[in-house]
Parts: C-alpha cells; structure tokens; sequence
C-alpha cells in the first residue's frame, strides 16, 4: 500500500518541487493544500491529475482538522508558510498567525486526532540573524539572534514543534535551511527579482535598469531540487525533535548578491556596460543579515546527502524560468 504524503503550501516554490521528487519515486499517494481563493497555479499546472488537491486556509483550524482526518496522512511536509522577508515588517502579526498559529492548527490536529504521521518543519537560516564572522560557519548550535519579523515566526514554529515532541510525542522533524533557488522562484526574492528584470530588458520591456536592495549580504546557495532530496532524506532518516542544518558547504555555491548579479548579467544577452543597478528604497530592509553561511555535518554523515547541481546551473535554470514566463507576460 502506498504511503499518503500531504504537501502544505504545495503551490509555492519549494512544495511544488517536493511534489515532483515523490512523484518520481511512484510509491507515495500526494496530497496538496491550496488556498480556493488566492493559491496562484502557475507552479502546479503540470500536477493537475496527478496528485489530489484539497482547499484549506491554515490559519483556520476546524480547516486544518478536517482536511488531516479526511487524508489520515503518514507524512505531511508543512510548507505553506509567508516567507517573503521585506513585507514581514509590514505585518509582524499576520505572519505569526501563518507561520506559528498554522502549524499550531496541524499540532493540534495531530493530537486531537490521534495519529502520528511525521511532521516535516522547514526553518530558515534567517533564524540565525546577527552572526559575527568569529562564528562562521553556522551549525545546530550557533545563537539565535533573529533580525526581522519572518525569522521570529520562524523560530517559533520550529520551537513549538519541539514543544509537541517533547509534550505529546508527535513525530516532528526540524530543519533549518540555507538559501535555495531555482525555477519557480518568486520574483520578488533576490535572485528571482534579478532574472525577471533581466529577462524583461532583454525583451525590451523594461529600460536597462536593474532595481535591488542590499548586495553585499553573503549565503550559501542550493538549487531547489538537490534542496526538496535532502528534505526527502530528513523525513526518512532524520530523528524527531532533533535539529538539523542543510544547505550547501562547497564554496563555490557562496557568493554575495552583488557577485550573483553580476554572474546573471555576464549570462544574460545585455551589454553589461549598457545596464544600470540602482538601489531601490523598498527592497533595502531596515536591518540586514550579513553573512549566512552553514556547515551541514551532522546532517551529511546521518544522510549522506551532497548537492549535486553546479552553482552556475542554479542561475541557468532561473534565468531560462524568468525568461519563458516573460515571453508570455501580458504586461
């Protein structure tokens, strides 16, 4: 009999990658969470009839509970979440009633209806924060100094999950990840807003002037697929209520924004020495991180996971993704 895998928030980025990597294994009946009203499809349209969506809002719990006793899941991978960074500050509140108070809802649900699947938790690196350089790189046991809204909800999801482990016994897998990016990433995130503007320019649907925020921040990048295996591994392999850090060590997937730009740019069809960067207000945040770059050893030896996608592959795939949805773009 196949295991039932329920993917939250499976039209986003990386829920709709983690749909094709179990689809692909064909042993998993898949389950995705849409919101009726507001999921944009875009991601999903290729799943249409291959695995089963259900309409829920996770800030609504009697939701929440009645789609978790109709599917009786094994395993829900919990992405549905508000992630973008920059708006966090703009409603701290609504995205503590997504992030913390949702996965509250499947908590609750979990053991008010007395099951056990695994629960899969993706943090953020952007937990961390404020890190001095003396502490690099970050593992399970660096500090937490969380530097805007989204991290906090993010630390209180993951905290709240630990607190089921311990109180209930539920099944929760913890993880906190690095930068990932890929096809399907939003364009209002670095490197997804970076590709959209460059695509449109090479269209001649926008002047060559390239908006951004704060460039000089460092991170660990992993393209989105190797991301959603090492996420498949940690919900096989991981233990509940332990921590795990995952992302890319190789050096050669750390870079700042300004060298990803730059690399976009020298890919791209534009005369680089034709195209502005200019600082746009609105992306710069009132309090950056600088520096968030990870080492993944205990979750490596546990799972024997590496990224196996070249950092230059990374921005090929989101370039050619920003590319094809411009062409189509109708405005």
């Amino acid at each position: 009999m196949k295991e039932k895998i329920l993917i939250t928030g499976v039209t986003g980025f990386v829920g709709s990658h983690m749909a094709d990597l179990l689809l692909e294994k064909k042993n998993y009946e898949v389950y995705g969470l849409k919101r009726w009203n507001l999921s944009r499809l875009r991601n999903v349209r290729h799943l249409m009839g291959k695995i089963e969506f259900s309409d829920c809002d996770i800030t609504d719990p009697i939701g929440v509970r009645n789609v978790v006793r109709e599917i009786n899941p094994d395993k829900i991978y919990h992405f549905a979440a508000e992630s973008f960074v920059s708006t966090s500050w703009d409603h701290p509140s609504h995205y503590m009633d997504v992030n913390y108070k949702g996965t509250v809802n499947f908590l609750d649900a979990i053991k008010e209806l007395k099951i056990n699947p695994r629960f899969f938790i993706p943090g953020s690196g952007e937990e961390y924060g404020e890190i001095l350089p003396e502490e690099l790189p970050i593992t399970e046991k660096t500090v937490l100094r969380p530097m805007n809204p989204y991290s906090v909800t993010k630390i209180a999801q993951d905290f709240i999950g630990y607190v089921y482990y311990r109180s209930y016994g539920l099944n929760v897998i913890r993880t906190r990840a690095f930068n990932h990016e890929g096809p399907r990433r939003d364009n209002v995130f670095g490197i997804g807003s970076y590709c959209y503007q460059i695509a449109r320019i090479e269209q001649g649907k926008q002047k060559p002037v390239i908006k951004v925020g704060h460039l000089d921040d460092k991170r660990n990048f992993t393209h989105i697929r190797d991301l959603v295996e090492a996420y498949y591994l940690a919900m096989e392999k991981c233990s509940p209520g332990e921590m795990y850090v995952i992302g890319s060590d190789e050096q050669e997937h750390v870079h700042t924004f300004k060298e990803v730009l730059n690399l976009l740019i020298e890919m791209s069809e534009l005369d680089k020495n034709k195209v502005k960067i200019e600082t746009e207000p609105k992306f710069v945040r009132p309090t950056n991180v600088p520096r968030l770059v990870g080492d993944t050893e205990k979750f490596r030896k546990l799972t024997g996971w590496k990224p196996k996608i070249p950092f230059r592959k990374i921005l090929e795939d989101s370039l050619g993704y920003w590319r094809d949805f411009v062409k189509n773009e109708m405005y």
